[in-house]
């Protein structure tokens, strides 16, 4: 694995330019290297940084943070929450999909969300590999810092930005960037999707709808929903 990766948008290779450089990001990248020649990891080199590719610093409008990538086999692409469309949904995504169809009657037809990075919505996961069927086997080995300085590069952009926080590990690793109550950017938080906590107050969020209309009062497009 390369730093930066030679495909990767240009626009997030300068607002990095400095994060390139640090030293840790090698020994992630020389971690990584090693831990593809001994377990299956996810997902594949080519998508590591998906999520980049697909949307440029300059047009980030929603940012919504995830955990690390699913663990099962071709299920990860680099797209927080997102499968490929011929992949079955996993849980997180099929109650993402509930509360979608509950706050703007949309019934996606696959769970592949390239229609939405390509609108503005950086689909973020704040650990960027993992090993087959071990969720956060790469916890504490890099990524985090990386994504603290996306988020810090974000952070500092003049223009509004809408944050989704699902989830405690979401929330937890933006709180020292933003603050709830002021700023230009707007946080919208809620429980993660995950069957285990959808009930205690994802449902009913209405983010979609919500982040429509923040995105309509700063003058800009509303983002549109339907996975296509």
């Amino acid at each position: 694995m390369t730093l930066p990766p030679p495909q990767l948008e240009e626009s997030w290779k300068e607002a990095l330019s400095e994060e390139w450089k640090k030293p840790y990001l090698q020994d992630l990248a020389a971690f990584v290297a090693e831990e593809r020649m001994k377990f299956s990891v996810y997902p594949p080199k080519n998508e590591v940084f998906s999520a980049f590719e697909h949307t440029s610093y300059d047009k980030v409008k929603v940012v919504i943070v995830g955990q690390d990538p699913y663990h099962g086999p071709g299920q990860a692409h680099g797209l927080c929450f997102s499968v490929r469309p011929a992949v079955p949904l996993p849980p997180s995504l099929k109650n993402v999909y509930t509360e979608l169809h509950e706050d703007l009657g949309l019934l996606p037809p696959h769970g592949c969300l390239l229609s939405w990075t390509k609108q503005g919505v950086l689909l973020l996961n704040a650990v960027l590999t993992v090993r087959e069927h071990e969720p956060r086997s790469h916890n504490g080995k890099g990524w985090e810092k990386f994504t603290d300085a996306v988020v810090a590069a974000l952070i500092a952009r003049e223009e509004p930005l809408v944050f989704l926080l699902w989830g405690k590990a979401a929330q937890e690793k933006c709180r020292h960037f933003l603050d709830e109550k002021s700023g230009r950017h707007t946080i919208l938080m809620a429980p993660h999707p995950s069957p285990f906590s959808a009930r205690s107050g994802f449902f009913g969020s209405r983010p979609f709808s919500k982040i429509n209309n923040l995105l309509k009062t700063q003058g800009k497009e509303p983002i549109d929903w339907a996975v296509k």
